[in-house]
């Protein structure tokens, strides 16, 4: 399944037989992928899957799926982008467990680490500063602030030179260009006909879908990445 080893990310899902969903191509860019841990050193958000990319994060909407690698920790996994409602991770159980994205793009839910345990990106309670909340930032087209680990301590996603930067928000279908093929999707999400798997016709991240959407939508699309 992967390129440097095998993969069981939750106790007792690999002994009950249960595969992980295939995913797509991560969207993190591929010179903006690490983030620094304070007690293990550099993570690789981008890097999963053979070959290189196939696996790796994805930062959508309202939640985050796929892989990130750390050299001295093995696999960390961010949910596996069918949260049970099709919105958001319970993170009630290991059934469905995930990153999950607020409008407004703070972050919250586990993600787990095979040789490491949960980690926590729900830090806005014990950070009160907003910006050392685990969020992204959609307009730096990136991700900041702190995420918590028992057994790694802080992982800092707001370094100013060595961040997990996201590809372009308007590579709608995520197929890594952006093109009408974009342009059709976003149409039909907005118009209610179906939307992407972790996308939102909520482009502006305000909590509403209206015109403004559509505007900032066709704003981004005309001015390219």
């Amino acid at each position: 399944m992967f390129a440097r080893r095998g993969l069981c990310v939750v106790a007792g899902l690999c002994a009950a037989g249960v595969a992980m969903p295939a995913l797509a191509q991560s969207n993190i860019e591929p010179l903006l992928k690490f983030a620094w841990t304070e007690n293990t050193g550099w993570l690789n958000w981008r890097d999963a899957g053979n070959p290189a990319g196939s696996q790796g994060a994805r930062i959508l909407d309202t939640y985050m799926a796929g892989f990130v690698w750390g050299e001295n920790i093995g696999w960390i996994n961010l949910g596996d982008g069918t949260p049970g409602n099709g919105v958001s991770y319970a993170n009630v159980d290991g059934s469905d467990f995930g990153v999950n994205i607020a409008s407004n793009g703070v972050l919250s839910g586990l993600a787990w680490g095979e040789n490491v345990g949960w980690i926590n990106f729900n830090t806005a309670p014990t950070l009160l500063a907003f910006n050392q909340h685990a969020r992204v930032d959609r307009p730096a087209a990136r991700l900041r602030g702190y995420a918590w680990g028992e057994n790694i301590g802080w992982v800092n996603l707001d370094d100013a030179t060595k961040f997990v930067g996201i590809d372009c928000p308007t590579d709608f279908d995520d197929d890594g260009f952006v093109d009408f093929f974009d342009f059709d999707a976003y149409v039909s999400c907005f118009e209610g006909f179906g939307c992407p798997p972790g996308k939102t016709a909520d482009f502006d991240g305000d909590g509403f879908v209206d015109f403004f959407d559509f505007d900032a939508f066709v704003t981004a699309f005309e001015a390219g990445c």
